[in-house]
């Protein structure tokens, strides 16, 4: 659930310094930066980058949409196929999603705002589809709950190299990583274990070779090495300044990663990874999970040189003047 400090902060902010500029096309124009035209699409909660279909992005609303995944082409923000999952209950409150090594989509019913209403929450898995058309698919419901007691959850990963589900936890004052049992399995819990600790997070991703591992919040993001189901050293990543910031993919070849909002034509904005070697396909070994904010041109206090630290001194200079005028008037 949102503070109201927070969602009028961003929504003053975005106000002020206007919309995040894009990166520069080339190409085919896949995986760049591009927003979602889909009116139905108003509460994007999560992102893939699917590994079959080049340029083509699957994501889903938050609450209150049903059974429902979309796979949106960035080359133009358009939908190309509707996904309706059968077999599972009606959803509660869908926040991520994650491709799998073994080519299954997995579905992270795993929201709850009141911090622990729900004794158990749900992972919905199906098979990417080969072919991009609206479709209803037979989905796979697993039941997960935490072995420290149930807790509100934005962000879930499949790592993509061991199939490994884990989930980071939110929570304003930090929460946890939890890995899940080596296979998920139907007809019982999967118990989920808090392995590490993270920052207040509302999703997460890992890098394509499995490497890395990057948390996002409201107004910042955190890059960890990732080895042996643990995280490791942590930097902090450039993120565009986005209104209802809900989401972060990398593209399928680790070169960038992709940042989605909820909202109405919401944007995804594409922020490249820093030491990519695109001769190797991998992010150098300084430069796992970093990133620059778009159009950031390295140098020192350059034009776009923007920081989410930065953009939230702004954001809170606005809001105590605000205040401040408020009191005034009265």
């Amino acid at each position: 659930m949102r503070s109201l400090l927070t969602v009028s902060a961003a929504a003053a902010l975005l106000f002020l310094t206007g919309a995040v500029p894009a990166v520069a096309d080339d190409g085919d124009g896949a995986d760049r930066t591009f927003t979602i035209e889909d009116p139905r699409i108003t509460e994007s909660s999560g992102l893939a980058a699917s590994r079959i279909h080049p340029g083509v992005y699957w994501t889903h609303n938050d609450s209150e949409d049903g059974p429902y995944v979309y796979a949106v082409d960035s080359r133009t923000g358009k939908t190309v196929a509707t996904i309706t999952m059968k077999g599972v209950g009606e959803p509660r409150d869908v926040e991520a999603i994650s491709l799998g090594p073994d080519g299954n989509l997995y579905v992270g019913d795993i929201g709850d705002n009141l911090d622990g209403s729900w004794d158990h929450v749900w992972i919905y898995r199906f098979p990417e589809p080969e072919r991009l058309a609206d479709a209803t698919v037979q989905a796979t419901q697993f039941d997960v709950t935490y072995a420290d007691g149930a807790r509100n959850a934005e962000a879930m990963m499949v790592h993509p190299k061991t199939g490994r589900v884990y989930i980071a936890s939110k929570n304003e004052d930090g929460g946890g990583l939890y890995e899940g049992p080596r296979k998920l399995t139907t007809g019982g819990n999967n118990v989920f274990r808090r392995v590490g600790e993270v920052p207040w997070v509302t999703d997460g991703a890992f890098s394509p070779d499995g490497r890395n591992v990057v948390f996002r919040s409201y107004f910042s993001a955190r890059g960890y090495a990732f080895e042996n189901g643990r995280l490791g050293a942590d930097h902090a990543v450039g993120v565009p300044l986005q209104g209802q910031s809900e989401s972060v993919t990398y593209t399928a070849d680790g070169s960038a990663m992709m940042f989605g909002s909820e909202g109405k034509n919401s944007e995804v904005v594409r922020v490249e990874v820093e030491g990519f070697d695109k001769g190797s396909k991998a992010p150098s070994p300084n430069g796992g999970g970093g990133g620059t904010t778009p159009g950031d041109d390295g140098g020192e206090g350059g034009p776009g040189k923007g920081t989410a630290t930065g953009g939230v001194v702004a954001v809170v200079i606005i809001v105590l003047a605000l205040m401040a005028a408020r009191r005034r008037r009265g």
